[in-house]
């Protein structure tokens, strides 16, 4: 699912246990790689691949969310029983979401366009791409507040 692709098909998706399930309906926005140390704290991952939908294209099908609130702006949603984190929003008014791709059903389906928060990095971790690299929000801008 190419962002901004406006005949994108429907994905769903979910947690590793099956407790949580989603549906994405409509174009991704974008989609990218973060190397931020808030993005490998809560998934335990030297990196976060996301695609980003505009919030009404979410549709959560089954089960409820547990919500952590990462910093003063944001929220991650995951599953209370196995601990897959689903997705990031803003607290406050989100217009978008961003949901971790590997919890897609086929996330083969939607491909990164850059990376952010490269300053972050762990030297050790690299991707073999030829993606836009930027050591803060790049294309995203600053988080609000």
């Amino acid at each position: 699912m190419p962002a901004g692709d406006a005949t994108a098909p429907v994905l769903d998706g979910g947690c590793h246990c099956g407790a949580l399930r989603y549906r994405l309906s409509g174009a991704a926005i974008d989609s990218g790689y973060c190397h931020c140390r808030t993005c490998q704290r809560t998934t335990g991952a030297p990196v976060l691949a996301w695609t980003t939908v505009p919030a009404e294209a979410f549709a959560l099908l089954k089960g409820r969310p547990r919500v952590y609130r990462s910093s003063a702006w944001g929220e991650r949603h995951f599953c209370g029983t196995c601990g897959a984190q689903i997705l990031y929003r803003d607290s406050d008014g989100a217009r978008t979401v961003d949901i971790n791709i590997g919890t897609l059903d086929e996330p083969a389906r939607v491909a990164p366009e850059y990376h952010v928060h490269r300053a972050s990095r762990i030297p050790w971790f690299e991707t073999a791409d030829d993606l836009p690299r930027h050591d803060d929000h790049g294309p995203d801008g600053p988080p609000p507040g």
